[in-house]
């Protein structure tokens, strides 16, 4: 009986390794930029499906926000620009 308490417990320890090790993440979509000539992309963040991208561009830096489902941007901040508060 305990050589089968045993077994049991290890097995369950296999098994639960390889499901964490398998990662439940969806592989991300190819995503492009279309950034001019001497940009670069400086850092790159995630938050809540989406990606900041700082990108320094020679005419300004920029934060643009990436859908992480689809990689197509959602919008971009300009810093150093005024914005609009409602």
């Amino acid at each position: 009986m305990g050589v089968m308490i045993v077994a049991g417990t290890v097995a369950l320890v296999v098994v639960l390794v390889q499901r964490a090790g398998r990662g439940s993440a969806a592989p991300l979509p190819p995503m492009t930029l279309d950034l001019p000539a001497g940009s670069r992309i400086v850092g790159i963040a995630g938050a809540e499906g989406r990606f900041a991208v700082l990108v320094q561009r020679p005419d300004g830096d920029r934060i643009v926000f990436l859908d992480a489902k689809t990689g197509r941007p959602m919008g971009e901040v300009i810093p150093g620009t005024s914005v609009p508060v409602r």
